[in-house]
């Protein structure tokens, strides 16, 4: 599938999108977001670990800014791009975002949704809507503090700093720092599509679930106890290990 704004390549064991305005940074604009709904809608129906990355050197620069200039108070309150942003997040197997150069407002916004993220060294992560006027108000807000934590985070959304790909390795942004972002994040889900699909699903839910929840672990864990999947791969790990 391809589109005026992305790419998305099916195989067997994952998606991958690509953010594909490279003349423009990636950036990000209605249709990229129609686009991404599209692809969120493909991928639920039929889930598995997605790749997600921008063509060219940038992951992607931030939002079209010429768009946001136009948006009012109702398209403000239509939450558009953290709407999209929410929904990645919930997508219900692990998504690996592969970073390189900018990842900007809305850009870095999008990576913060990603479950992991993968950077190189030209990584570049920040929030510099309060020097246009307005806030980070996809997600960073609430993201990036769990993430990095309310000091490092506020440095990033109040100060106007950025995080280079050593500094956001550092703070715990990135998993790793490599050369090749995309080679790396493909290793990273043959890792995940080597576990058991409902045991991430189930995993994922209970831990972006907010507050304390120890009985929803619970319930999942009975009914993973319950299935064959376990059975089977709990076998296997003891005649192996003979």
């Amino acid at each position: 599938m391809t589109t005026n704004t992305i790419r998305i390549d099916e195989t067997e064991h994952r998606y991958v999108v690509t953010l594909d305005r490279p003349s423009r940074r990636n950036a990000i604009n209605a249709e990229m977001i129609r686009d991404l709904h599209d692809a969120c809608e493909r991928i639920e129906r039929a889930p598995k670990p997605v790749l997600l990355s921008g063509a060219g050197e940038h992951f992607a620069g931030g939002a079209d800014i010429g768009e946001l200039r136009d948006r009012g108070r109702a398209e403000a309150l239509a939450g558009i791009n953290r709407t999209l942003f929410d929904r990645i997040a919930a997508l219900p197997l692990p998504t690996v975002a592969a970073v390189s150069g900018y990842a900007l407002g809305g850009g870095a916004e999008l990576a913060y949704a990603c479950d992991l993220r993968i950077a190189t060294p030209t990584a570049v992560f920040g929030n510099p809507e309060p020097g246009l006027g307005i806030l980070a108000a996809a997600g960073a807000s609430y993201r990036l503090p769990a993430l990095v934590g309310h000091s490092v985070a506020k440095q990033v959304l109040l100060a106007g700093a950025t995080l280079d790909a050593d500094t956001a390795l550092r703070t715990g942004l990135v998993m790793s720092v490599v050369d090749d972002h995309v080679a790396a994040a493909h290793a990273v889900i043959d890792r995940i599509n080597r576990q058991s699909p409902l045991a991430l699903r189930f995993t994922k839910t209970v831990v972006d679930a907010p507050g304390s929840h120890p009985w929803a672990a619970d319930i999942a864990q009975a009914v993973l106890f319950e299935t064959e999947d376990k059975n089977r791969r709990m076998t296997a790990f003891l005649e192996g290990a003979r």
